[in-house]
């Protein structure tokens, strides 16, 4: 029963303290608590100290879904703010655990939860590993842009990070202490802010979302990664323009979707790219190749777009205030508008689709299996955030497999954290 409900890989992991049958209750119980969303099926904490915005949140601790621990949950999420510090709070309780000295107003967050990093970003450059455990500050590098998009990845027994910056350039360090490993330009004169690594760490797509004539590139992520070479890195662009979101699709190797002006630059497209290296006799080459391409009902810069995969063959893709789900062949598989105002976030796993809204809500939507094996989503509840006299509406979500935790923007310059805690 629990192979068949939820694709167990070891269920000995279970331990001799609880049998497959309690386990089986216990998260039976606590998925039907998530799914209805009533109330005593959940806690709601506050989490204050923020003096500023909060500019993103991320878990450093989470209840993995493959095996959730339904005992107890010790989940910790990281927020980072425009005060200048990062905090660690216990989603549970609503506990601070630490609090980093003041820096420059924050710009950006990423955690790497199997190392217990943090990895900050200010309006300076300056970018900040920490400890995660105690908030100890472990390297700094500077890279002297007002905008970084970070992003980290571990390959070939290495730990990296690769910044995309305001001056186009892509910048690649290596380990904990941050030392410099490549430094590349990609798209001259606009940020890099599309950053993604694909699932079999090949690959690096960067790129921008501010040029209309812009297109992304594919890089060999050895190429950013080893010191040898005086030959730039091995790249290729991507034959789209006008990028103005992207996503790896999570169950293959290096399969790319990329929305993007289509036509007269009016429409929307959403096109599939297999990225492969083709190895001749005195050269490698990179190929981009498509795979499907389709319209999409999208005005030609929506703003606030928001694009994640589930899996081989579907996407959720959150404009203004409605959410649609894709397949890879553009068949519209089911959409929803289930806010009043425009989504700000969306956070994606294999349980369910929660979207953050502008309206004060969050909305949580749950994965069905269809007869015939394919996917659809399930709109179930709201959570709210609060009143409109104190608040906004939300800006961040992140969801481990027991919990939600949002951002509230504060009308007094002052946002707020809201943990959602599921229980068994």
């Amino acid at each position: 029963m629990c192979l068949h409900r939820w694709n167990f890989c070891n269920l000995s992991a279970l331990g001799s303290e609880q049998s497959w049958k309690r386990y089986f209750l216990q998260r039976s119980h606590l998925e039907i608590k998530m799914t209805k969303g009533q109330s005593g099926g959940y806690t709601c904490k506050s989490l204050r100290g923020h003096t500023g915005r909060v500019v993103g949140l991320v878990y450093l601790q989470g209840n993995s879904s493959q095996l959730p621990n339904l005992q107890s949950s010790n989940a910790i999420v990281c927020s980072a703010s425009s005060d200048g510090t990062v905090r660690a709070w216990n989603v549970q309780n609503g506990g601070l655990l630490w609090c980093s000295p003041v820096q420059s107003p924050l710009t950006g967050i990423l955690t790497d939860e199997e190392c217990k990093i943090v990895i900050t970003s200010d309006s300076t450059g300056l970018v900040k590993t920490w400890q995660g455990q105690t908030g100890q500050e472990v390297a700094s590098y500077s890279t002297a842009s007002p905008h970084c998009t970070l992003l980290q990845y571990n390959m070939n027994n290495g730990w990296f990070l690769t910044i995309g910056t305001s001056q186009g350039s892509v910048c690649t360090l290596a380990g904990c202490s941050l030392s410099k490993k490549s430094n590349v330009v990609v798209c001259d004169s606009f940020t890099v802010n599309l950053l993604l690594v694909s699932p079999d760490k090949k690959w690096i797509m960067a790129g921008t979302t501010q040029g209309a004539d812009s297109s992304p590139k594919v890089i060999f992520s050895e190429s950013l990664t080893s010191s040898s070479g005086d030959e730039g890195p091995l790249s290729q662009l991507v034959p789209v323009s006008g990028c103005q979101a992207a996503v790896f699709i999570p169950t293959q190797p290096a399969r790319l979707a990329v929305i993007h002006h289509s036509g007269n630059r009016r429409d929307n497209a959403l096109t599939v790219f297999d990225v492969s290296i083709k190895k001749m006799k005195y050269k490698i080459e990179i190929q981009v190749q498509q795979v499907e391409s389709f319209p999409l009902m999208l005005s030609a810069w929506s703003s606030g777009l928001h694009l994640a995969a589930k899996s081989s063959n579907c996407m959720v893709l959150a404009a203004g205030e409605q959410l649609w789900l894709y397949s890879l062949k553009g068949v519209l598989l089911s959409s929803f508008k289930d806010h009043t105002g425009p989504i700000t976030s969306i956070s994606v796993d294999s349980f369910r689709v929660v979207t953050a809204s502008q309206d004060l809500s969050l909305r949580v939507l749950t994965w069905r299996n269809h007869r015939d094996g394919g996917l659809t989503l399930e709109s179930r509840y709201h959570l709210l955030g609060g009143s409109h006299t104190m608040a906004r509406g939300f800006t961040h979500v992140a969801c481990d497999y027991s919990s939600i935790v949002a951002s509230v923007e504060g009308n007094d310059g002052k946002d707020v954290l809201k943990a959602y805690s599921f229980t068994s």
